[in-house]
């Protein structure tokens, strides 16, 4: 006997709402009912529905689902009847069995999967008589069943009674059937709806179902249930027999390998491996591992242990696994390296303009390498602004050396498991994203990234820097030690390549073990180069447009890159230049007449009014205003640096979102200028009967740093003199209270800015000078410099004698004016 839930639970309809458990009444009322002249007629394939019973059908075939959904859209009305066969897939009107019941569509549901599901509730038995259509589904003229009048005597009313009594005997026997189904039972008070319920659910075939359906006597059927429930219980009752000798006659250890060898047959029927053949497989894939000895021994233990462990046991799949990784990690498998320094030399060039430093390290290494061949592997860091090719620059520098790559992002990582991995003992332990990283490359000798190497962060659950510490030790790595794998192994020969925005916040440990390359950002020129030689075709390729259907000249990519761009890499250009590409595109997708080569102007057109203006020189008209020099993260940029006096009693107010370090370096300008009042002519009396007010603006922009010292000390002394600043000129650099200027980073980026901006002479350090003594010559060739290493160099480089304004009206008046008109 089976059991379905939809017999027991109340189904409500839009229109309707009603208890599949029949009384007396619902059962008289239905048989009242009058049944159509021809249906539409559902032919069932492996169920048959009895009156009263409710049921769900999934519904597959074309035509029943087109079926359902007319007569959903109608009367609900249709004819259920069973297929003789029931492998035929689209049965004809007369491979349908002649009775079948009349069916009221309760709800149609669409299932997630696709398929359509209908509940039905059977109503009255018919009789099959003519086909009236065939397509698009079957219809038929049907005449009502005759039924026969059983008289409920008392031989009636036992065997109802002995039918209840076996059915809930069925229920308490079977484990597959829920206790709901003994309430349903004892709750139907229709003899008919019993005997109807009972046969749809009961174990029996088509076949038998279709036969009960076909009786006109409630008697017979009635004995006929009885007859199919009494073999049920026997069969139940003996498979209880059974197992329940069997259960007192097996022990544990044998009721184990029973299950064991049940186990090994059904894999091998099912086509999987036996553990005894899995742990075969396993033995002779290590005999064909380059490992040592001490691994070697490790591993055989482990696989003794396996073969000790029961297969259905947790720690078999753990300990599987585990052999596994053992298995697929390089052990000296390692890739030739290409040494043709020639072809190196053009993969990097080819692949990447600029960044001669990186590039020539690279060939060093694999020049002493093809002298040395067990030289060990550098590790480099690349240190430098966003999109300048930090990351994809190792890629290249695989394919030059003809080794695999892997890349392992660092940002975000606080967990020191996710280095060294987790012990076994742990739920769901796996090794670190070392072990992982080199398993998925293939080879002991990979080109490694380790990207964004400064945004690893930490917290209680360790330190993941410091864990890093062994893994970038070229004295320590061949001796790596990853707590799941639980044996050394050698990282001493792989190229780890670290890439960083900026090395402050880097562990000074860790950036002791590394090989710092700084990798500047592009100049105008080399953007534009690199636009020509790598964006314009790899965009034209991205979006499938040829190399004649849009040309972009120099004039234009200058444009893009000064007017839309704002960035020390290129990542901004390349999105820009996509635009530029995809407006083309369309125009040729959508046959529109244009022209391939693109203008100023139709760069406006397709990427709008330009975002940014180009940083000009503003000229020295205002004395107290002094052009600095920046380094942001995205490149040099030129600043204004503003100084006021007002009348008051010697406050300075500092303005323009300045940080710490800057507003320190105002209070350091103006002590020293105290202090030497009198070399630079200047009334001290000035000092404390004036207001100072520096401002730098873009005050939405926050500023930091030390390298605008100098610059604030000639605006402060710019303002008390009233002396004008020498035009087209910037500076930069750091003071101190003895007025020492000191060196500053960023030079590079700062120089390119200041020749973007027109200017035509930098002071900067003397110790400075080695810095700019790297630019490329033609970068520079339009700038002086002036080397200085005292705070009075400066201002007398940078004020001239013009004095802008007449002697300010102070208290002393009589006293200043000689000193302004000298």
């Amino acid at each position: 006997m089976s059991f379905d839930p939809f017999n027991v639970l109340p189904v409500i309809n839009e229109d309707s709402e009603f208890f599949p458990l029949m009384s007396s009444e619902d059962e008289e009322e239905m048989n009242n009912e009058q049944v159509p002249e021809f249906l539409p007629i559902l032919p069932l394939r492996n169920t048959v529905l009895f009156p009263g019973v409710v049921i769900p059908i999934t519904v597959g075939r074309d035509k029943s689902i087109k079926l359902i959904r007319d007569a959903n859209k109608g009367s609900r009305m249709i004819g259920v009847v069973a297929q003789q066969d029931v492998g035929i897939e689209d049965p004809a009107f007369n491979q349908l069995n002649k009775v079948g019941t009349v069916a009221l569509i309760i709800k149609m549901l669409q299932m997630p999967d696709g398929n359509t599901t209908v509940i039905l509730q059977g109503k009255k038995r018919f009789i099959l008589k003519d086909e009236v259509q065939s397509e698009p589904y079957i219809k038929a003229t049907i005449e009502p069943f005759k039924e026969v009048k059983t008289k409920e005597d008392k031989e009636f009313k036992a065997m109802i009674s002995s039918i209840k009594d076996m059915a809930m005997s069925i229920i308490q026997l079977s484990p597959n059937i829920p206790s709901e189904a003994g309430i349903a039972i004892r709750n139907i008070e229709s003899t008919s709806f019993l005997i109807n319920f009972i046969s749809s659910n009961m174990n029996a075939d088509m076949n038998a179902k279709q036969n009960l359906l076909e009786l006109p006597s409630l008697r017979e059927r009635a004995n006929t249930v009885l007859e199919h429930l009494t073999l049920d219980l026997q069969m139940l009752e003996l498979k209880n027999q059974i197992q329940t000798k069997v259960r007192v006659d097996l022990d544990k250890q044998q009721r184990d390998y029973f299950l064991n060898q049940q186990l090994k047959t059904i894999q091998e029927e099912l086509g999987g491996n036996s553990p005894d053949l899995e742990i075969e497989n396993l033995r002779q894939r290590s005999l064909k591992k380059k490992w040592s000895i001490e691994v070697k021994g490790h591993f055989t233990k482990e696989l003794e242990k396996l073969a000790r462990i029961n297969p259905a046991a947790a720690d078999y799949s753990v300990q599987i696994n585990y052999l596994e990784l053992l298995l697929d990690l390089p052990w000296n498998e390692f890739t030739r390296d290409n040494f043709d320094l020639k072809r190196a030399q053009k993969i990097l060039d080819k692949d990447h303009f600029g960044l001669d430093k990186v590039k020539h390290r690279i060939i060093e290494y694999l020049a002493v390498l093809k002298l040395k061949h067990n030289m060990k592997a550098p590790i480099l860091c690349l240190v430098g602004p966003p999109g300048v090719g930090k990351t994809s620059l190792g890629k290249s520098i695989a394919k030059a050396l003809g080794r695999k790559y892997v890349r392992m992002a660092l940002g975000g990582i606080r967990d020191e498991a996710e280095i060294r991995g987790h012990r076994k003992t742990y739920i769901g332990a796996m090794p670190g994203r070392i072990i992982q990283s080199v398993k998925k490359a293939g080879a002991a000798n990979p080109v490694f990234i380790l990207d964004e190497i400064d945004k690893v962060g930490n917290d209680f659950r360790g330190d993941p820097s410091s864990a890093l510490l062994e893994v970038l030790d070229p004295e320590q790595n061949s001796t790596f030690y990853d707590h799941y794998v639980e044996m050394d192994f050698d990282l001493s020969n792989v190229m780890f390549i670290a890439t960083a925005n900026s090395l402050s916040s880097i562990q000074p440990a860790l950036l002791d073990r590394m090989e710092v390359i700084e990798v500047n950002g592009y100049t105008i020129e080399e953007k534009i180069e690199i636009a020509k030689q790598h964006l314009l075709p790899k965009q034209r390729e991205a979006h499938g447009v040829k190399p004649k259907d849009v040309v972009v000249k120099n004039d234009v990519l200058e444009k893009i890159i000064e007017d839309y761009t704002r960035e020390s890499g290129v990542r901004g250009l390349e999105k820009k230049i996509g635009s530029v590409v995809r407006g083309v595109a369309k125009n040729i997708a959508m046959d529109e007449p244009y022209n391939p080569m693109v203008t100023k102007s139709e760069v406006e057109k397709i990427l709008g009014a330009p975002i940014y203006d180009k940083d000009l020189y503003e000229g020295n008209d205002v004395a107290g205003v002094v052009t600095g020099l920046a380094w942001t993260s995205v490149g040099g940029d030129i600043l204004f640096i503003e100084a006021s006096l007002s009348p008051g009693k010697g406050n300075l107010t500092l303005t323009g979102s300045l940080g710490d370090v800057m507003k320190e370096s105002a209070t350091i300008a103006l002590a020293y200028l105290r202090a030497h009042a009198d070399y630079f002519h200047i009334n001290p009396k000035l000092f404390n009967q004036w207001d100072i007010h520096v401002h730098v603006p873009a005050g939405a922009t926050p500023k930091d740093g030390p390298s605008a010292g100098i610059t604030m000390l000639t605006a402060l002394t710019s303002a008390f003199t009233q002396r004008k600043v020498k035009p087209h000129l910037a500076m930069t650099g750091e003071i101190t209270l003895r007025g020492r200027v000191l060196p500053v980073g960023g030079l590079k980026e700062k120089i390119l800015a200041a020749k973007r901006a027109n200017i035509k002479e930098i002071i900067v350090c003397k110790s400075n000078k080695k810095d700019i003594l790297e630019i490329k010559e033609h970068y520079i060739k339009d700038l002086q410099f002036h080397y200085v290493t005292d705070m009075r160099e400066v201002i007398n480089i940078a004020l001239i004698n013009e004095i802008v304004n007449e002697p300010l009206d102070l208290t002393v008046k009589e006293d200043l004016t000689p000193i302004m008109n000298n």
